[in-house]
């Protein structure tokens, strides 16, 4: 079905964007204009102003006389990518922590009660939708729409990744344990303390990956079972 929207390229960006998300498009594969063009029955314009938006977002790579490809988040990239999330969402908590309703701190403690059933249940994927959305709640409550945009975009890259921080082993305790240090935080209206429990909860998502990259290149060194 042709697709119909007010900014076409708009709608195949997202299009592609999920696909790079949910790993049907995987870092480094190369974005065949032609192939994909007939796919989306669409013509080559409205996906190469798509492409570039997704440039721009550092999804995708072009590459002069090759094309567009996937883009891959390498080692360095979160190196510099997560201390920067971790000020500004750590600068959303000092924030929320100020203005948040009693109302919107009661629908915030809801949201840590399920986290927590989720941990204790080691249900992680249900874990992470309901992590994501206390991030979006805190960041919602910071009412700062650049803070969101930047955060939004830096996301993006370390979604790149493919690797999931809770499978590193005891991580799954400690993020919960980092979540209610920065909700007591918040529940207290002590910014200080909000911001500085939410850099330390990034900060130590970093690790995460970190210790996961380093067991992932283990198994996969010469000489190893893969």
């Amino acid at each position: 079905m042709r697709l119909v929207h007010n900014s076409l390229h708009e709608e195949v960006a997202a299009q592609l964007r999920e696909r790079i998300f949910n790993g049907e498009l995987l870092p480094g594969t190369f974005l065949d204009e032609a192939r994909l063009a007939e796919q989306m029955r669409i013509s080559r314009t409205p996906l190469r102003e798509a492409l570039k938006v997704l440039t721009a977002e550092g999804l995708v790579r072009h590459e002069p006389r090759r094309g567009s490809f996937v883009n891959e988040a390498t080692e360095r990239d979160l190196d510099e990518i997560f201390p920067v999330i971790a000020l500004l969402e750590g600068r959303c908590a000092y924030e929320a922590a100020r203005n948040a309703t009693d109302a919107e701190l009661q629908a915030l403690e809801a949201l840590h009660d399920k986290l927590n059933r989720h941990a204790r249940a080691r249900r992680i994927n249900d874990y992470y939708e309901v992590n994501f959305a206390i991030h979006e709640a805190i960041i919602t409550l910071a009412d700062n729409r650049w803070l969101a945009q930047v955060i939004g975009d830096l996301r993006k890259i370390v979604k790149l990744s493919r690797l999931q921080q809770l499978h590193a082993p005891g991580r799954l305790e400690r993020s919960l344990t980092e979540h209610m240090t920065v909700f007591a935080a918040l529940k207290a209206r002590d910014a200080e303390g909000a911001d500085a429990a939410m850099r330390t909860h990034l900060t130590r998502q970093r690790e995460a990956l970190r210790e996961l990259a380093r067991a992932q290149r283990t198994r996969l060194a010469p000489g190893r079972s893969a």
